[in-house]
């Protein structure tokens, strides 16, 4: 009875350690494809909600002497006599020759749904001959949207990140001294209208186009939703009918579709930048079989000159240099022709050609040799 017993308790802790070993492979494996997948929200956008552009001129006052120089008919000049007059001032041309006014060109960034009242950030950069802002304060100054209408202003304190220093002998400069910013510096004044509540259809853009990706956000939205509602339109571009169930809640649905999963596609491609020897590969470069062999030529010449002069006590000759030449030719016979065999991984490629003994500057004319044989499954873009 007792033997019974014990090959029941066996056989159950059997069954019970084969359960949670699977249970925890499935676990492990839905990780593995949630580390691997995007969310909607990172690789997509919905049209509507963006931000807006605004671009303002005004003047920075308060300069230690570093401001524009306030020639005859320079533009800082004019806007400055402008501004005194609005102010009920009428101060005269001869006296307006301090440095202490720069004139600047204003930018911010209207966020989606800003509200009347609320803050942003401004940068302002120097538009004339001013060598630094440090110091200066910003005039009131509008902030005018791409139809000409001012959705915010601007006034404050500039921060500026660099500095300029020195003497007549020597000057150093640490980053960009006539280029500053305003945190909270600028106030939304207008709203730009836009009903989201009212929407009958939602319109989703890719930040990089690509078809199987496309098909992949419709499929995940689709069966989130459980009906037909989205479709792509092109690669870039995805079509969704607000469901019933969302009519007065569209702001939930985008908060449930941001939140989907998918694994985005992207196209085989090699970026290549000449200048600094960068060469940035993604996992999804394949090359077929074909054989690479690196070898360069060197030469060096090296000058030894050497001096050559008479005797002690001689009565005829003269100092003179006399030219040695040495020249070495280094062929680079130890480069060998390697071989990679057709479907291998990002990994293998790089280490074969690392086992070359091959650098940055002679991967990227490899890479290119390979391209032309057609051999290299990726697009190569060159900076």
């Amino acid at each position: 009875m007792t033997d019974i017993k014990g090959r029941y308790s066996i056989k159950y802790l059997a069954k019970k350690i084969i359960f949670v070993v699977f249970t925890f492979s499935i676990i492990i494996s839905s990780a593995l494809d949630a580390a691997a997948a995007s969310r909607i929200k990172d690789i997509a956008t919905f049209e509507g909600v963006r931000e807006n552009l605004l671009v303002g001129y005004g003047l920075v006052v308060g300069l230690n002497g570093t401001g524009d120089s306030l020639k005859d008919g320079h533009f800082t000049k004019q806007s400055l006599l402008a501004m005194l007059e609005r102010l009920g001032v009428k101060p005269t041309e001869a006296g307006l020759d301090s440095k202490n006014v720069a004139a600047v060109m204003v930018t911010a960034a209207l966020p989606a749904f800003a509200r009347q009242g609320n803050k942003i950030d401004v940068t302002v950069s120097a538009l004339g001959d001013s060598s630094n802002l440090l110091g200066g304060t910003l005039l009131v100054t509008p902030l005018l949207g791409a139809d000409g209408q001012v959705y915010a202003v601007s006034q404050g304190q500039v921060a500026v990140g660099g500095f300029t220093a020195g003497g007549d002998g020597e000057t150093v400069t640490k980053g960009v001294p006539t280029s500053a910013r305003i945190a909270n510096g600028g106030i939304v004044e207008r709203e730009v209208k836009f009903d989201l509540a009212s929407l009958k259809k939602l319109h989703i853009s890719l930040r990089n186009p690509d078809f199987t990706t496309s098909r992949r956000i419709a499929q995940a939205i689709n069966a989130f939703l459980g009906t037909d509602a989205a479709r792509p339109r092109d690669p870039g571009t995805l079509l969704v009918l607000i469901p019933e169930d969302y009519a007065n809640n569209v702001v939930g649905l985008i908060t449930d579709i941001e939140q989907l999963r998918i694994e985005p596609d992207q196209l085989a491609r090699i970026i290549i930048d000449e200048q600094s020897g960068t060469i940035v590969m993604g996992d999804n470069v394949q090359i077929s079989t074909v054989a690479i062999a690196q070898g360069s030529l060197t030469i060096r010449v090296t000058e030894t000159p050497q001096v050559s002069q008479p005797g002690p006590f001689a009565e005829v000759g003269e100092t003179t240099t006399v030219p040695r030449t040495d020249v070495a030719v280094d062929e680079n016979q130890e480069k060998k022709l390697v071989v990679v065999n057709e479907g291998v991984t990002l990994q293998d490629l790089v280490n074969g050609l690392n086992a070359l003994g091959i650098g940055p500057r002679d991967l990227i004319t490899i890479l290119q040799a390979v391209k032309a044989a057609g051999a290299l499954q990726a697009e190569i873009a060159v900076m």
